[in-house]
């Protein structure tokens, strides 16, 4: 008898003939492995369901948005009364200024928010902010940093010019020397330095910022009369109830928002010093959705959520957990497994794994044992997560790394990885 057709394989096939690839951007899983589900039916707390009914503890968290877990009570239930009374309107509501001023009480260095949906959008108002505040064009950025996917950063270059990627100089991370050469090759035309307030780049292991790299970036910017801009769209709020850098003791002059200001309602920011507030003004940049006040209400509780607990100090200490254990288990099976970034925002990669055939073959067995984990893009942790579930993690992990083992001299290189790189 023939297998019944999984709804997620008729998902796809109904997909493929609708949506151009079947499915477009960071969630598609054609770079993932095949067993990985492409559609999800519901998420509730730290869980998450595909379309066929298996649940998963997920440490993807939907790429960061998630920062309090799936249909949290009183966040959805504050967008959900404001959805109630109209949403979007023909202009802004209170929600807009409450939402302001609670985010630039939160940010050091803000005096001022401006809204949109998406991290690219707040990361191309930043650049542009800064442009207009120099009335210089060239902006230092490090090599393979992830800012969003308009023309002038997408990683894939198809349907864009050489234009779209003009006046950006390229340093490493952490390195500088390499700074300061990008800088001097801009001369006097530096509008920006845009940074990333860790090194999260897909692939590669992760990277904290470097104390003195920070310090060396904030002074070359205010040497050069250049505006320092750290994008803080995917670490905001899990590394600090601040923007991201003030951990090392460096304020930007922006800093870009997204993913879970809102714990997944969506909304981005654009956070601003007053000397660039001029320059914000001047800009004209407008969405027909960015003025929604559902995802603003839905902030203004997520921002109560992360003043007056301590989701913060939690997700540190269950990451702590979540490192060890691992580290520990892997070890014990022969594996090399490198785990980077903050602990709460973890990537693990393997030793001698350059095609990832580990890593692809572990992550399957981790979510054939009910645990969502990404081979090669950095995961989330949430404050819905608790000890127990970090430990059903660790039990799934102590037999991926057995099974693993075991087949590990048959293990095929990870090729639909090797051709998403092309």
């Amino acid at each position: 008898m023939t297998a019944p057709i999984s709804k997620d394989t008729q998902l796809r096939r109904r997909a493929e003939a609708v949506i151009p690839g079947g499915m477009y951007g960071h969630q598609s899983v054609a770079a993932l492995p095949d067993d990985y589900p492409q559609f999800f039916a519901r998420g509730a707390g730290a869980y998450l369901w595909d379309v066929d009914g298996s649940r998963y503890l997920d440490l993807m968290c939907a790429y960061g948005p998630q920062l309090f877990g799936y249909a949290h009570d009183t966040i959805d239930a504050a967008a959900i009364e404001r959805i109630r009374r109209g949403d979007p309107l023909t202009g802004p509501t209170e929600y807009m200024v409450s939402f302001a001023e609670r985010m630039t009480a939160l940010v050091t260095h803000a005096q001022w928010a401006m809204f949109c949906k998406n991290g690219t959008d707040a990361t191309t108002m930043a650049l542009v902010t800064a442009r207009a505040h120099t009335g210089r064009k060239t902006v230092v950025l490090a090599k393979g940093a992830y800012h969003g996917a308009a023309p002038w950063c997408t990683p894939r270059t198809a349907g864009t010019t050489p234009e779209d990627r003009a006046n950006q100089l390229f340093c490493t991370y952490n390195d500088i020397e390499s700074l300061e050469a990008a800088v001097a090759r801009a001369g006097g035309d530096l509008a920006a330095i845009l940074a990333s307030p860790f090194k999260h780049d897909a692939l590669v292991d992760q990277a904290l910022p470097d104390p003195a790299y920070a310090r060396r970036a904030r002074e070359l910017c205010d040497e050069r009369g250049a505006l320092l801009i750290v994008d803080d769209v995917r670490g905001g709020l899990r590394v600090a109830r601040d923007c991201s850098w003030s951990v090392v003791g460096v304020l930007p002059d922006l800093s870009s928002w997204g993913k879970c200001i809102a714990n997944g309602h969506p909304i981005s920011a654009l956070m601003g010093a007053e000397k660039a507030r001029a320059a914000a003004t001047q800009i004209f940049v407008t969405g027909s959705y960015w003025y929604a006040a559902s995802p603003m209400a839905a902030g203004l509780e997520t921002l109560r959520l992360v003043q007056e607990t301590d989701y913060l100090e939690r997700l540190q200490s269950l990451g702590e957990r979540l490192r060890t254990g691992l580290g520990e288990r892997a070890a014990a099976h022969g594996f090399g497994l490198r785990q980077t970034g903050p602990v709460q925002m973890p990537l693990f990669l393997f030793d001698e794994d350059a095609d990832l055939r580990v890593g692809f073959a572990w992550s399957s067995e981790m979510l054939e044992r009910g645990i969502y984990v990404h081979p090669w893009h950095n995961m989330f942790l949430s404050a819905a997560m608790t000890t127990a579930d970090i430990d059903a993690a660790l039990d799934a992990a102590e037999g991926a790394f057995a099974a693993v083992k075991a087949r590990r001299a048959t293990l095929r290189p990870a090729e639909k990885l090797q051709a998403f790189r092309r």
